[in-house]
Protein backbone atom coordinates (compact mmCIF):
# COMPACT_ATOMS: atom_id res chain seq x y z
CA UNK A 1 0.00 0.00 0.00
CA UNK A 2 0.82 3.56 -0.63
CA UNK A 3 -0.27 6.37 0.91
CA UNK A 4 0.04 10.02 0.85
CA UNK A 5 -0.28 11.89 4.24
CA UNK A 6 -1.09 15.22 4.10
CA UNK A 7 -1.22 17.76 7.41
CA UNK A 8 -4.36 20.12 6.57
CA UNK A 9 -6.32 22.77 8.36
CA UNK A 10 -9.04 21.56 6.17
CA UNK A 11 -10.18 19.27 3.63
CA UNK A 12 -13.02 17.81 1.56
CA UNK A 13 -13.92 15.34 -1.39
CA UNK A 14 -16.90 16.04 -3.58
CA UNK A 15 -18.61 13.58 -6.02
CA UNK A 16 -21.03 14.93 -8.73
CA UNK A 17 -20.99 18.33 -6.76
CA UNK A 18 -21.85 17.17 -3.74
CA UNK A 19 -19.40 17.12 -0.55
CA UNK A 20 -19.10 13.47 0.55
CA UNK A 21 -16.75 13.77 3.35
CA UNK A 22 -14.98 17.24 4.95
CA UNK A 23 -12.74 17.84 7.54
CA UNK A 24 -10.98 20.65 9.77
CA UNK A 25 -7.72 20.20 11.07
CA UNK A 26 -6.02 16.73 11.01
CA UNK A 27 -4.54 14.50 7.78
CA UNK A 28 -6.23 14.07 4.25
CA UNK A 29 -4.81 9.96 3.31
CA UNK A 30 -4.30 9.25 -0.50
CA UNK A 31 -4.94 5.56 -0.66
CA UNK A 32 -3.16 3.28 -3.49
CA UNK A 33 -3.75 -0.53 -2.95
CA UNK A 34 -1.43 -2.68 -4.65
CA UNK A 35 -1.87 -6.51 -5.87
CA UNK A 36 0.33 -7.87 -2.78
CA UNK A 37 -1.38 -5.91 0.21
CA UNK A 38 -3.10 -7.52 2.49
CA UNK A 39 -4.75 -7.18 5.85
CA UNK A 40 -1.06 -7.48 7.57
CA UNK A 41 -0.70 -4.20 5.31
CA UNK A 42 -3.39 -2.32 6.19
CA UNK A 43 -2.81 -2.83 10.20
CA UNK A 44 0.74 -1.51 9.74
CA UNK A 45 0.18 1.75 7.67
CA UNK A 46 -3.00 2.09 10.38
CA UNK A 47 -0.89 2.23 13.21
CA UNK A 48 1.87 4.22 11.62
CA UNK A 49 -0.47 7.18 10.32
CA UNK A 50 -2.42 7.51 13.81
CA UNK A 51 1.16 7.24 16.06
CA UNK A 52 3.07 9.72 13.33
CA UNK A 53 3.72 12.69 15.41
CA UNK A 54 3.88 15.55 12.74
CA UNK A 55 1.62 18.40 14.33
CA UNK A 56 3.06 20.86 16.65
CA UNK A 57 2.83 21.00 20.23
CA UNK A 58 2.55 24.52 22.54
CA UNK A 59 6.51 24.84 21.51
CA UNK A 60 6.07 24.72 17.93
CA UNK A 61 7.71 21.31 17.45
CA UNK A 62 5.85 18.17 15.52
CA UNK A 63 4.99 15.89 19.01
CA UNK A 64 1.65 15.27 18.42
CA UNK A 65 -0.33 12.84 16.57
CA UNK A 66 -3.79 13.35 14.90
CA UNK A 67 -5.03 11.23 17.57
CA UNK A 68 -3.48 13.52 20.46
CA UNK A 69 -5.04 16.71 18.83
CA UNK A 70 -8.52 14.69 17.78
CA UNK A 71 -8.32 15.90 14.41
CA UNK A 72 -10.26 14.32 11.81
CA UNK A 73 -9.10 12.28 9.14
CA UNK A 74 -10.14 12.16 4.91
CA UNK A 75 -8.98 8.71 3.08
CA UNK A 76 -9.46 9.00 -0.30
CA UNK A 77 -8.83 5.84 -2.73
CA UNK A 78 -6.21 6.69 -5.45
CA UNK A 79 -5.64 3.58 -7.79
CA UNK A 80 -3.13 6.61 -9.74
CA UNK A 81 -0.40 6.31 -7.00
CA UNK A 82 1.02 3.35 -8.27
CA UNK A 83 1.62 4.64 -12.00
CA UNK A 84 4.20 3.31 -13.68
CA UNK A 85 5.84 6.30 -16.31
CA UNK A 86 8.82 4.37 -17.36
CA UNK A 87 7.70 3.91 -20.96
CA UNK A 88 6.11 6.89 -23.31
CA UNK A 89 3.96 9.26 -21.74
CA UNK A 90 0.68 7.57 -20.74
CA UNK A 91 1.12 6.55 -17.44
CA UNK A 92 0.44 2.12 -17.18
CA UNK A 93 -1.34 1.41 -14.08
CA UNK A 94 -1.04 -2.24 -13.71
CA UNK A 95 0.93 -2.40 -10.85
CA UNK A 96 -2.74 -1.31 -8.76
CA UNK A 97 -4.94 -3.78 -7.22
CA UNK A 98 -7.66 -4.78 -9.20
CA UNK A 99 -11.20 -3.75 -7.10
CA UNK A 100 -11.88 -6.87 -6.06
CA UNK A 101 -8.61 -7.02 -3.69
CA UNK A 102 -8.38 -3.14 -3.23
CA UNK A 103 -12.08 -2.61 -2.04
CA UNK A 104 -11.87 -4.32 1.20
CA UNK A 105 -8.54 -3.45 2.07
CA UNK A 106 -9.45 0.44 1.32
CA UNK A 107 -12.72 -0.47 3.70
CA UNK A 108 -10.25 -2.07 6.20
CA UNK A 109 -7.94 0.51 6.14
CA UNK A 110 -10.68 3.52 6.74
CA UNK A 111 -12.79 0.47 9.66
CA UNK A 112 -9.16 0.34 11.66
CA UNK A 113 -9.15 3.96 11.25
CA UNK A 114 -12.30 4.88 12.92
CA UNK A 115 -11.50 2.33 15.30
CA UNK A 116 -8.17 4.45 16.60
CA UNK A 117 -9.03 7.67 16.29
CA UNK A 118 -13.25 7.56 16.42
CA UNK A 119 -15.78 9.45 15.36
CA UNK A 120 -13.20 11.21 13.03
CA UNK A 121 -13.01 9.81 9.81
CA UNK A 122 -14.66 10.64 6.61
CA UNK A 123 -13.58 9.40 3.22
CA UNK A 124 -14.70 9.30 -0.62
CA UNK A 125 -16.03 6.67 -3.16
CA UNK A 126 -13.77 3.65 -4.20
CA UNK A 127 -13.93 4.11 -7.79
CA UNK A 128 -15.86 7.49 -8.21
CA UNK A 129 -14.58 10.44 -9.61
CA UNK A 130 -13.81 13.17 -7.09
CA UNK A 131 -12.81 16.14 -6.22
CA UNK A 132 -10.36 16.61 -3.73
CA UNK A 133 -9.86 20.45 -2.12
CA UNK A 134 -7.46 20.64 1.10
CA UNK A 135 -5.28 23.65 2.23
CA UNK A 136 -2.02 21.95 3.17
CA UNK A 137 -0.69 23.11 6.80
CA UNK A 138 3.03 23.64 6.55
CA UNK A 139 3.19 21.96 4.23
CA UNK A 140 3.52 18.69 5.26
CA UNK A 141 3.26 15.71 3.11
CA UNK A 142 4.69 11.98 3.97
CA UNK A 143 5.03 9.34 1.75
CA UNK A 144 4.84 5.90 3.38
CA UNK A 145 4.90 2.03 1.05
CA UNK A 146 4.47 -0.68 3.27
CA UNK A 147 6.58 -2.04 0.72
CA UNK A 148 9.66 -0.38 2.99
CA UNK A 149 8.45 -1.64 6.46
Amino acid sequence: MKAVIQRVSEAQVSIEGKIKGKINQGLLILLGVAPNDSNEDVLWLCQKICQMRIFGDVEGKMNLSVKDIQGGILVVSQFTLFASTKKGNRPSFINSAAPALAIPLYEKFIQLLEQEVPNQIQSGTFGADMQVSLVNDGPVTIIIDTENK
